[in-house]
C-alpha cells in the first residue's frame, strides 16, 4: 500500500509560455508526495502522478496556485466542456475588439502623419483611450507577471508588462510635465505604442487559442460521438433514458441510422456497423448474433438488440479518449531541450534589454530612444512560440492517428518512429490472417480419423490458432474427442498429454528431435509441405522412435501485406520477419511478400533477443506483433506496434496500437511520425529564427515597439498554424481499402 500511486489531471489557466510550464512543473514536483508531473502548454493541462498517502488533489491544486496560476481538477464533465471553451473564446474576442476600437484612434493618425495629415488626439484623450487597454485588458499580463516575480522567475507576461508599462509611464510623465505641449518636439507620447502592443498580443493570443482548439479537434470529435440517450428494454417496453443511467447487463435496442450508445453483445438482429471514427476502417462491418459492438459506432441497416457489457469510463471510446489524451500530455524527448532553453530565455532577454538601454543611452545621450529600443527587445521576444512548437504538433499528430486507426499511447513512440530503419514482423496474425486451416493429414500407421482424434483430444481447450483449426476439422467430421490427462504445454515446441494410458506428443521438429523421434518416414511429405509455405506439426508417442503422422496447416497472407512491404521499401526501411514456424514456411511467405530477411524457428523467449541483436548493430527497430509471445519483443524494440486484433498483453507492451488488423497501418504510422517530426523541426526553426533575428534588430534600433509586438504575436500564431497544416495528411491504408 505504501507504494500505491494515483494519477489526476489538472486544468491550469494563466500560462503563456514555456517558462510558465517550467514553473508549474517545478512547483508540482517540489510538492510532497508527487512522483511525476507533466504540463502541456497547448492543452493547458497537467498530469500528476502522486502518492495518495502523502498528499491530496487539493494540495496539488494549491501547489499550482502557489506558483502563480489557477488550477482545478479535470473531471469527465469538464473534459467535454466544449461550450465553456467556446464561451471563453468569444469572451477573448470581445476583449480584442474593444482593444482594437480603443487603439485605432491612436494608430490611424500616426499612419497618416507621413502624408502631412495631423489628426493625433490631444494628450489627455490619448491617456483616456490607453488607460482601459493598459490596466483592464492588460491586467492578465500584470497578474501573471506578479506571479512570476513572486516565484523569482520570468515569463512572456513579464516582458510585455515591463515593456508596455515603460512606454505608458514615460508618456504619462511627459503629459504631466508638459501638459498640452506633450506629444510635440522634445516631449513625445508613446501611448499608441503601449496600447498597440497589448492589443496585438491579445489578438495573437486569440488566434492562438482558436488554433489550439483546432489542434484538439480529434479529441472533441471522439467526445462528440457519444449519444446522449439510449433505448433500454424494461419489462418488455422500450424506454429512452439518459446514457448515464444505463447499467451493465441492460438490454438496449438500436434502430437503423442510430449510434450505438454502449459496448455490448448482439442478442438479436444483424446489421452493418460503421466503426470508421473509432478504428479508421472505411467499410461498414457485418455484425450478427454473438458479435461484439462498440459504443459510438453507427448502426447502418438493421434493428439490433444488445446486452450492455461496458459503460462510462470502462467503454472502448472512453479508454480510447484517455489514451490519446495521455499521449498528448506526455512530453516528447525533443521538448526537454526546449524546456532547458526556455528556463534561461527570459533572464537573457531582460539582460539584453538592459544592455540595449544603457548602450543607447550612454552612447547617444538620447535616453528616450534608448528606452524605446529596450522596450522593443522586451516585446519582440517570444518564449510562447518555443513552448508551443512541440506540443501542438504532437496534438495534431496523435489526433490524426486516432482518426486513422492508430492509437498512439506514447508521444515518445511517435517522435522516435520517424527514424526507424528496420521493421520486424511477427508472421501469424500480423502478415497472415491468423486463422490457419488444416490442409493435410498424413498418418503413418493410424487412419486419418485416429490421427485427427488424438491431435484434437490433446488440444481441447487451447486458444492456439493451430489447435482451433484441428478441433474445427474434428467437429466437422463428427469425431468424439477424448479427455487427455497430464497435459503439459511446451512453449515454442508443442504439447504433451496422456490418452488411454499412453503418452503422446504433438509439436514441431525441435520437439521431435528432443524426444528422440526420427522423422525419416515422413520427411519427404513434411519438406514438400514446408516448401509450399505450410506449417507442419508431428504426432509422436512416448517409447516409440517413429511418428504416428503429421498435420499440415495453411494460413493465407493478408491481402494488403504485399503492399505494406512495398511501401516500406519505398520509404527505405528494411523488413524482417521473426517467426516460430519452420524455415520452409517462413521463406515461402518471405518470397511472396518480398521480405528482406526471414528469421525462422525462433522461440518466443528468443524474439526479444533478436530485436536486441538488431539494435546492437545500430538499427532503429520497430516491432509489429499481436500475441502474448510478442510482448517482450514489442517492449524491447525502439517502437512497438501491436495489432488490436491480438491480445491485451501485446497492446500494453506497445507504444502504438493498430486499431484494426491492417498491416498498411504500419507504414502509415511511420509516415505520420516523419511528418509530425518535420513539423516540430519547422516550428522550432521559426520560433528560434524570430528571436535570433528579431532581438538583435530591436537592440540595434531597427524595430519600434509596435512592429515588435506584431512580430511576437505572429510568431505564436505561425507556429500553431504550421502544426495545423499537418491535418492535410491522409493515411495510405484508407486509399488502398477504397481501391480494393
Amino acid at each position: 500500500m505504501e507504494n500505491a500511486s494515483e494519477q489526476i489531471q489538472l486544468q491550469i489557466t494563466g500560462m503563456s509560455c514555456a517558462s510558465c510550464v517550467a514553473r508549474v512543473e517545478k512547483g508540482l514536483q517540489k510538492s510532497e508526495g508527487v512522483l511525476e508531473a507533466s504540463v502541456n502548454l497547448a492543452t493547458e493541462q497537467a498530469v500528476v502522478k502522486y502518492a495518495p498517502l502523502k498528499t491530496t488533489p487539493q494540495r496539488l491544486v494549491q501547489a499550482v496556485e502557489d506558483a502563480g496560476y489557477e488550477a482545478s481538477l479535470l473531471s469527465e464533465d469538464s473534459k467535454s466542456g466544449k461550450e465553456l471553451k467556446e464561451q471563453a473564446l468569444r469572451h477573448e474576442l470581445h476583449k480584442v475588439l474593444i482593444g482594437i476600437a480603443l487603439t485605432l484612434p491612436l494608430v490611424v493618425p500616426m499612419l497618416l502623419e507621413p502624408f502631412g495629415i495631423s489628426w493625433m488626439p490631444p494628450g489627455w484623450v490619448q491617456l483616456l483611450l490607453t488607460l482601459p487597454v493598459q490596466f483592464w485588458l492588460g491586467a492578465r499580463f500584470y497578474r501573471a507577471a506578479w506571479g512570476a516575480l513572486k516565484a523569482r522567475t520570468g515569463n512572456m507576461d513579464l516582458l510585455v508588462s515591463l515593456g508596455t508599462s515603460a512606454a505608458f509611464g514615460l508618456s504619462l510623465y511627459h503629459l504631466l510635465k508638459y501638459g498640452s505641449h506633450a506629444g510635440h518636439g522634445i516631449s513625445p507620447l508613446y501611448f499608441e505604442a503601449s496600447a498597440t502592443v497589448i492589443t496585438l498580443v491579445l489578438l495573437g493570443k486569440y488566434f492562438e487559442s482558436r488554433a489550439k482548439q483546432q489542434t484538439a479537434s480529434a479529441i472533441a470529435a471522439l467526445q462528440d460521438l457519444r449519444p446522449e440517450t439510449a433505448r433500454v428494454l424494461q419489462g418488455g417496453i422500450e424506454k429512452e433514458i439518459p446514457l448515464r443511467k444505463v447499467r451493465v447487463g441492460d438490454e438496449v435496442v438500436i434502430k437503423p441510422g442510430e449510434k450505438i450508445p454502449v459496448d455490448g453483445l448482439i442478442l438479436e438482429g444483424s446489421s452493418h456497423v460503421d466503426e470508421s471514427l473509432l478504428t479508421g476502417e472505411s467499410l461498414p462491418l457485418s455484425k450478427n448474433v454473438g458479435d461484439k459492438v462498440t459504443g459510438a459506432s453507427l448502426n447502418s441497416d438493421g434493428v439490433l438488440r444488445i446486452r450492455t457489457t461496458a459503460i462510462g469510463s470502462e467503454s472502448t471510446l472512453a479508454r480510447l479518449i484517455r489514451l490519446v489524451e495521455s499521449a498528448q500530455m506526455k512530453k516528447a524527448p525533443i521538448q526537454r531541450l526546449v524546456d532547458q532553453v526556455s528556463s534561461v530565455f527570459v533572464p537573457i532577454v531582460l539582460a539584453i534589454a538592459l544592455l540595449t538601454l544603457l548602450a543607447w543611452g550612454l552612447g547617444t545621450g538620447d535616453w528616450e530612444q534608448a528606452l524605446m529600443n529596450g522596450i522593443a527587445v522586451l516585446v519582440i521576444a517570444c518564449p510562447c512560440a518555443l513552448g508551443l512548437a512541440t506540443p501542438t504538433s504532437m496534438m495534431v499528430g496523435t489526433g490524426l492517428g486516432a482518426r486513422a486507426g492508430l492509437l498512439i499511447k506514447d508521444s515518445e513512440a511517435l517522435e522516435i518512429a520517424h527514424s526507424v530503419t528496420t521493421v520486424a514482423f511477427d508472421k501469424t496474425g500480423t502478415l497472415t490472417q491468423g486463422k490457419p486451416k488444416v490442409s493435410l493429414l498424413h498418418p503413418v500407421d493410424e487412419s486419418e480419423e485416429r490421427l485427427l482424434k488424438i491431435s484434437g483430444s490433446l488440444q481441447q481447450g487451447s486458444e492456439h490458432p493451430l489447435a482451433k483449426a484441428v478441433i474445427e476439422v474434428a467437429h466437422d467430421r463428427k469425431l468424439s474427442l477424448e479427455k487427455a490427462g497430464s497435459l503439459k504445454a511446451i512453449p515454442g515446441r508443442g504439447i504433451e498429454g496422456v490418452i488411454d494410458g499412453k503418452t503422446y506428443i504433438l509439436g514441431n521438429r525441435k520437439l521431435m528431435e528432443e524426444r528422440g523421434v526420427s522423422l525419416e518416414s515422413v520427411l519427404t511429405v513434411a519438406t514438400q509441405a514446408e516448401d509450399e509455405g505450410r506449417t507442419v506439426s508431428f504426432l509422436g508417442e512416448a517409447q516409440r522412435s517413429t511418428p504416428l503422422g503429421l498435420v499440415a496447416f495453411s494460413d493465407e497472407v493478408k491481402p494488403s501485406a504485399k503492399a505494406t512491404l512495398k511501401r516500406l521499401h519505398e520509404m527505405k526501411i528494411r523488413s524482417v520477419m521473426i517467426t516460430g514456424d519452420n524455415a520452409g514456411a517462413g521463406q515461402h511467405i518471405g518470397r511472396i511478400l518480398g521480405i528482406d530477411e526471414v528469421l525462422a524457428n525462433v522461440l518466443p523467449e528468443q524474439k526479444s533477443k533478436r530485436i536486441e541483436e538488431m539494435k546492437s548493430r545500430g538499427q532503429i527497430v520497430a516491432m509489429v506483433g499481436d500475441g502474448v509471445n510478442d510482448a517482450p519483443a514489442l517492449a524491447a524494440a525502439h517502437v512497438g506496434l501491436a495489432m488490436s486484433t491480438g491480445t491485451d498483453v501485446a497492446m500494453q507492451a506497445a507504444g502504438i496500437t493498430l486499431m484494426r488488423g491492417e498491416p498498411l497501418l504500419v507504414p502509415d504510422a511511420l509516415d505520420l511520425s516523419r511528418r509530425t517530426y518535420r513539423k516540430i523541426q519547422q516550428n522550432l526553426f521559426w520560433a528560434f529564427i524570430y528571436n535570433v533575428i528579431g532581438i538583435p534588430l530591436a537592440a540595434l534600433g531597427y524595430l519600434n515597439p509596435m512592429i515588435a509586438g506584431a512580430a511576437m504575436a505572429l510568431s505564436s500564431v505561425s507556429v500553431v498554424s504550421n502544426s495545423l497544416l499537418l491535418r492535410r495528411w491522409k493515411p495510405a491504408s484508407q486509399n488502398h481499402l477504397e481501391v480494393s
